[in-house]
This record gives structure tokens, C-alpha cells and sequence, in this order.
């Protein structure tokens, strides 16, 4: 895929509520989560769980692809390759959970509840990613 034309999909993620965010393990194997995202110019911003399988992939390889999906996982879009890094800056990972907390309001407190809730966890510290397209 070209530049231009992961920049116009780029833009087009700003419509989905989720993304299919890729991560590989050391093998090359792919490893599909659909995550809730925010967007500002030239950079996605994606939070996870600190103890999450992604980060150790992300430690690895920064390379991911993303293509927007439905909340079950469904890919409804292009595939955009892109690279991503762990957020470790304090006024980086504000901005990310402004920018989240702005698309989503209070959905992303009910949902980030209801998963712990689902899958019998404890409250984690949250990690932002921040991703941009290759």
C-alpha cells in the first residue's frame, strides 16, 4: 500500500469504534485483539493493560497492522501497516487518555469495568501505545 493511500485509511479509521490491531510473536506469528482507539493527525493512540500479551510482542517488534473492525473483531476496512512504541512519557500517555476519553466519554470507563468484570481481573495500570503508519 502506498504512503497516500495509508494516510487516506488512516483518516478513514476516525469513523470505526474499533480497531484489529495486529501484533506478531517472535515466530512472525500474527496475534489479532480488536481495541478501542483515538486518533489524532498521524498517530492512533490504543490502551491495553500493563500485564497484556501485546506489550510483550510490542517489546519485540514495533511492526503492527490495524484495520478497523466491529467491537467482535470483524475487519470492515483496508489493512494499514504501521509502527508502534510504548508510551513511557507522563505528558505522552495524558495526551493518548484525553484523546480516548474525548471520543468515547463514558463509555471507556463502563467498558474498561465491564472487561475486568467479564474476566474475574483486578484493576491493572493502564498502558498507552501510540501508532503510526509506515
Amino acid at each position: 500500500m502506498s504512503t497516500t493511500l495509508e494516510k487516506v485509511a488512516l483518516h478513514d479509521l476516525g469513523k470505526a469504534q474499533c480497531i484489529a490491531l495486529t501484533t506478531f510473536r517472535k515466530t512472525g506469528e500474527a496475534v489479532t485483539t480488536p481495541v478501542m482507539f483515538a486518533q489524532i493527525p498521524g498517530t492512533i493512540y490504543v490502551s491495553t493493560r500493563a500485564d497484556a500479551g501485546k506489550l510483550k510482542r510490542l517489546r519485540h517488534t514495533a511492526r503492527v497492522t490495524l484495520a478497523p473492525c466491529s467491537y467482535g473483531g470483524k475487519v470492515t476496512g483496508p489493512v494499514i501497516a504501521g509502527n508502534a512504541r510504548v508510551l513511557t512519557e507522563p505528558q505522552a500517555a495524558t495526551a493518548a487518555e484525553k484523546a480516548l476519553a474525548k471520543k468515547y466519554g463514558f463509555m471507556l470507563p463502563l467498558t474498561r469495568g465491564a472487561w475486568r468484570l467479564l474476566h474475574r481481573q483486578r484493576k491493572a495500570e493502564e498502558v498507552y501505545i501510540a501508532i503510526e503508519s509506515v
